[in-house]
């Protein structure tokens, strides 16, 4: 079969399409047939070798396909079930072998290539706004990015608890599809000093939470428009990590809070799992989620969809390998 994976880490041609062989599901393991592999940020910080992986480091997080074998004792899927997942790396692949206990169903009404594309940043985005920083109507966040693959539905669930959401985006483009989602204000920060626009819009009180996927080019300055007592979540470092920083800071602005939250924290249990991507294909199900696909390429051509979501010139979803 055909996987995508990384012998030497680099540039996105250190992207091979390598032939393997079929891997075998042991106990509690499915063998799934993936129809639709998720590229995501976290993908690249693998293959550049930012996160610690083996040699050769598989690649990609999320996926979803049909279940083709299942080993010894496993009860959470049968043959045939349609399903998706989420971190487990090697989703750049024909077929995985994936924990049973990381499955879950795919509703009838939700296609492969939307169930991929949403599982990921659709728990993450969940996470976020219900438990890292629960949002309500009294709550204003900033959200960068935020015409990208996670800020696209992290507007779209933050205005599903009703709070005020400013999105910052590089284009007009990108400014009038984030307001089609729900965004409450938009920013072009390619024309606009953000941190300017941020303390206009909120009357000088400042955001509650910022939702900062970018990392060192933004870091510095959310952290002045956080109001009293609130939260910075950093959830991704598109531009480069961010630098060290003495703690005290965080008194100096007001008290408060900063966190780097993971996933995996947050789909601790097989039912913290079963809950958040269930709300979240519900969701799509339902078509209250839209969510946007930008672009679809073949596991030949995973160089180029990395080199396409470095750009930062799309705007929501690339997915690998589709079939259906």
């Amino acid at each position: 079969m055909k996987k995508v994976v990384v012998h030497t880490h680099g540039g996105p041609e250190t992207l091979t399409l390598d032939d393997v062989a079929m891997p075998e599901p042991g106990p509690g393991e499915a063998l799934v047939a993936i129809a639709a592999s998720g590229v995501n940020f976290i993908d690249v910080y693998f293959r550049i070798g930012l996160y610690a992986a083996e040699s050769p480091t598989a690649i990609g997080s999320e996926a979803a396909g049909v279940v083709e074998r299942v080993g010894p004792g496993v009860t959470e899927v049968n043959v045939g079930d349609r399903v998706a997942y989420t971190m487990v790396r090697g989703s750049y692949a024909e077929y995985a072998v994936v924990p049973a206990s990381k499955l879950v169903p795919v509703p009838a009404g939700v296609s492969l290539d939307l169930a991929a594309a949403v599982m990921l940043q659709g728990t993450t985005a969940h996470y976020l706004t219900r438990s890292t920083f629960p949002l309500d109507s009294s709550h204003t966040c900033l959200i960068h990015a935020a015409a990208g693959g996670l800020g696209s539905v992290l507007v779209q669930m933050a205005k599903a608890r009703g709070a005020r959401v400013i999105g910052t985006v590089s284009t007009a483009a990108k400014a009038a599809l984030i307001r089609e989602l729900g965004a409450d204000e938009t920013i072009l920060y390619t024309e606009q000093d953000f941190e300017t626009e941020v303390m206009r819009l909120t009357g000088g009180r400042g955001v509650d939470v910022v939702y900062d996927s970018v990392g060192k080019t933004t870091f510095d300055k959310s952290l002045k428009l956080i109001r009293l007592r609130g939260m910075m979540a950093l959830v991704g470092q598109s531009s480069g990590p961010v630098a060290p920083l003495d703690p005290s800071i965080l008194n100096q602005r007001g008290s408060l809070f900063l966190t780097r939250p993971s996933l995996g924290h947050y789909l601790a249990t097989r039912d913290e799992l079963l809950w958040r991507a269930g709300e979240v294909l519900s969701l799509v199900e339902s078509g209250e989620l839209k969510v946007q696909i930008s672009g679809r390429y073949p596991l030949s051509d995973a160089a180029q969809a990395h080199r396409d979501l470095e750009s930062r010139k799309t705007t929501g979803k690339l997915l690998l390998g589709v079939t259906g």
